[in-house]
């Protein structure tokens, strides 16, 4: 197949439509992060970068059998309190995926994105001329990524007609991930870019994860753990964590997810960012694909 990936990040489609067992003739990649296309580059040097999407000239990929994308969805994000969705500066960059697949008609097409409003939804799936399938990738990793995709790909039909059935649960837990240590979720939740910023103290660290439910935070044992929110509920709950009066020392080797627990998570295979430090992974595996739910999909094809 000749694949056109738009937003493309690390290629996550290219690993997907191989392990679905996929032949790729050739495949054309839309991107604009250097350590993403850097990362592309290092486990596939025949990938054909093509620039930024507001600059390519789909006729010239009129050929492509396959187009998939998952555009940008910071203004469809319930982590966004604007949520301007489609008329925000970032999500509204669906409309280069439409135009992409009207000017190139390509047999299948695959567009992922988040859970949004239901007026966007209703917009993009008649847009496409599709509905979406919802899968959680929970069914396939150890993380909560609940995501919608709209694609015309029918070979792994459900009940629903040309909906794609959801795949097994393979009943992978977050501590099946972890090289070391403890963490009370059974799931990482969201792989988020603010993960790729550390706060600046350990007790910061543990207000976020405990108060605001945004990251993922593994402790050195169950009970250091305990041990954080005992003091953390008596010192610190609804109250600012800036006394700098009080010995914090009980948080101290709370840490984020390493690379290779973030691949294991997106179902990549370990090492897949060698190339890149610790901060850069976090960013560039929260804004790609979880590689089994698109194979799953995209066993379809065959």
């Amino acid at each position: 197949m000749k694949v056109l990936s738009l937003f493309d990040g690390i290629s996550c489609g290219r690993v997907a439509l191989e392990r679905a067992g996929i032949k790729v003739e050739k495949y054309y990649a839309s991107e604009i992060k250097k350590n993403a296309i850097k990362v592309s580059k290092f486990n596939y040097p025949d990938i054909i970068h093509i620039g930024d999407v507001n600059d390519v000239d789909f006729i010239k990929y009129n050929d492509v059998d396959l187009l998939i994308g998952g555009s940008p969805c910071q203004d469809f994000s319930r982590g966004n309190k604007e949520r301007l969705g489609l008329k925000g500066n970032k999500s509204s960059l669906f409309y280069k995926f439409l135009e992409a697949k009207k000017i190139i008609n390509p047999k299948y097409f695959l567009l992922e994105n988040v859970v949004m409003s239901l007026d966007d939804n209703i917009f993009i799936s008649k847009s496409l001329g599709v509905e979406p399938v919802n899968i959680n990738s929970s069914l396939v990793s150890g993380q909560l990524r609940d995501r919608f995709y709209w694609t015309n790909i029918t070979g792994n039909s459900g009940l629903f007609g040309n909906m794609i059935k959801q795949p097994d649960d393979k009943n992978i837990k977050l501590e099946d991930v972890l090289e070391n240590g403890y963490c009370p979720l059974s799931k990482s939740r969201c792989l988020l870019e603010s993960d790729s910023r550390p706060l600046s103290t350990p007790v910061k660290m543990f207000h976020r994860f405990y108060s605001t439910g945004f990251t993922t935070l593994v402790f050195k044992t169950i009970e250091h753990y305990f041990s954080c929110k005992k003091h953390y509920d008596k010192y610190y709950k609804g109250l600012s964590t800036d006394n700098f009066n009080l010995d914090n020392s009980v948080y101290g080797g709370v840490r984020y997810l390493t690379s290779n627990e973030l691949e294991e998570l997106q179902t990549l295979k370990k090492g897949y960012c060698r190339i890149l430090k610790r901060n850069e992974t976090a960013c560039l595996c929260g804004d790609g694909w979880n590689i089994d739910t698109i194979a799953h999909i995209c066993r379809g094809l065959k």
